[in-house]
């Protein structure tokens, strides 16, 4: 039937009726919404809105990410056709998930972007919602944070990267992607005893309080500990997951704006995000992916695998918790 189907579908994002079903048309062709989902701003009856966030205002090396919500979208398309692997649910089938767009925001006012996009993610939420995000630089995460912690109250935050991004900063009028956990920690939205950063290799000496499980430990230890240790820091608190791709070796993802040797490799990242299902999930983003230098396109692919393992995760995280 697939074979017969990619002969007459094209564009779904704009033509499927209702939330449900793969996509066999070509890979190479149509409109790329995220998975080929629709592309809509009712939210209606929907159970997760996927939006982007194209903005890289806030770097400190390279730029590129705020094309990056484009590009996860078009790699995802390689995955819309098939049910994904080792999951025992399958969000084009068993969830209503769209496409929301992009934040819109004047890319010539950058001081009032964090304002805009708190508001466009608190829309999504007091839709119904579940909101997974594509960036877009970190620093997307902390008003995102901000929309949460309003609906959710103070928040375990499960965030795998090569930094901490929690380096001081008590000047609120900066928008930085290295400094915008501290400020998280520091406003009380996050909660450190409860929250943890996963595969870091980088130096800052003060982690205000955050469990860390560095990469090296992964290595180690293997991912199977570490989503044990992971689950026994966050409990039930509701939980928030942003995934930065240069948590990710170089080898394993290029295309990103801080690349730092000796991360984790996608075979480790993705039995830990299988793993964690049960987690009381009500968040996420996948954030730092570069296209212009992802020669390959390796980095995007990952993205957008981490992304629909996040919806996966979020699915299971329901029936755990309701």
């Amino acid at each position: 039937m697939a074979l017969e189907d990619a002969a007459k579908q094209i564009d779904l994002a704009v033509t499927r009726k209702g939330f449900k079903g793969h996509s066999h048309e070509a890979t190479f062709g149509g409109v790329t919404s995220f998975l080929r989902r629709n592309y809509t701003k009712d939210l209606t009856g929907v159970d997760v809105a996927v939006t982007g966030v194209p903005f890289d205002c806030a770097v400190t090396n390279r730029p590129g990410t705020r094309l990056g919500p484009r590009a996860i979208r078009e790699a995802s398309s390689l995955q819309s056709p098939d049910a994904p692997y080792g999951w025992d649910i399958d969000p084009m089938m068993d969830l209503n998930v769209v496409d929301y767009g992009d934040v819109a925001y004047d890319y010539a006012k950058v001081a009032d972007f964090p304002a805009v996009l708190q508001a466009h993610i608190a829309g999504i939420l007091d839709a119904g919602a579940v909101c997974l995000s594509l960036g877009g630089d970190h620093y997307i995460t902390y008003p995102i944070l901000k929309a949460h912690a309003e609906k959710y109250g103070p928040l375990s935050l499960i965030q795998f990267d090569a930094h901490t991004d929690t380096w001081p900063d008590d000047d609120y009028d900066r928008i930085d992607h290295g400094t915008m956990f501290y400020k998280a920690v520091k406003d009380g939205i996050v909660v450190p005893e409860r929250s943890v950063q996963v595969g870091i290799r980088t130096t800052n000496e003060d982690t205000l309080g955050v469990n860390i499980i560095d990469a090296r430990t992964v290595h180690t230890q293997g991912p199977e500990e570490t989503v044990r240790q992971i689950k026994a820091i966050v409990g039930d608190n509701a939980t928030y997951l942003t995934f930065d791709i240069d948590a990710l070796d170089p080898a394993y993802a290029p295309g990103t704006g801080t690349p730092v040797w000796g991360g984790l490799t996608t075979a480790q990242s993705a039995i830990m995000l299988r793993d964690l299902a049960g987690i009381n999930l009500v968040g996420m983003d996948v954030v730092e992916v570069s296209p212009p230098y992802d020669t390959t396109g390796a980095t995007a692919i990952a993205g957008a695998h981490v992304a629909v393992e996040l919806l996966c995760l979020w699915g299971v995280g329901r029936r755990a918790h309701g």
